[in-house]
């Protein structure tokens, strides 16, 4: 395969294992979701893994928005 871009290779290819490691899937709200934890109290989310437009226009699960466990009961893992 041969890939004609400008793009450096280390964002095509990513090869850091740590940032996958400590991604999971979750479900916030019935919205299929791919969190980053921040620490053990937070997640940042990544994707949205829905097929439904409407989840996308949710604010509260927008790429870069941050869930607290705590304050959240809707959370649950996949």
């Amino acid at each position: 395969m041969i890939l004609y871009t400008m793009m450096p290779p280390e964002l095509i290819f990513p090869f850091e294992t740590d940032s996958v490691s400590q991604q999971q899937m979750v479900s916030f709200q019935g919205i299929p979701l791919l969190v980053e934890m921040v620490d053990g109290q937070n997640a940042q989310v990544i994707r949205i893994l829905s097929t439904d437009p409407q989840h996308y226009l949710e604010s509260q699960v927008c790429p870069g928005a941050k869930i607290s466990f705590a304050n959240l009961e809707g959370l649950s893992a996949m």
